[in-house]
């Protein structure tokens, strides 16, 4: 049985990587600017994981409702808070190895609510 085609355009050899919803390119995307941030519980989690990393720690933190360029700048503070490397990317932050007590602390002295997830 086949899926339905939405018809839209991924990529483009002119302009790249294309926006589904506008059909503009990404970096020009009028749609996604106007997203409000996800709304969560309040409740910051942070976690380790290893799956699919090759064994490699990696911290993540999960629940911050913030918009792209504050999460991004966030992200920032803790990964040179850390010392590590890392990224922002849909709702969640990646600090590259086992930080998790410290990203805690910083996150609690900024003023969130925050759990460790995970055992």
């Amino acid at each position: 049985m086949r899926k339905p085609s939405n018809g839209g355009l991924v990529y483009s050899t002119e302009a790249g990587r294309m926006c589904p919803a506008c059909r503009q390119p990404v970096a020009a995307c009028t749609c996604r600017t106007a997203l409000p941030a996800p709304a969560g519980d309040g409740i910051v989690r942070v976690s380790r994981e290893t799956k699919g990393r090759g064994g490699k720690a990696v911290t993540l933190v999960r629940g911050l409702p913030l918009a792209a360029d504050d999460l991004a700048a966030l992200g920032k503070r803790l990964r040179n808070a850390c010392g590590a490397g890392g990224t922002a990317k849909d709702g969640l932050l990646e600090v590259q190895g086992d930080h998790v007590e410290r990203v805690m602390a910083l996150l609690k002295a900024e003023g969130w609510t925050v759990k460790r997830a995970g055992g």
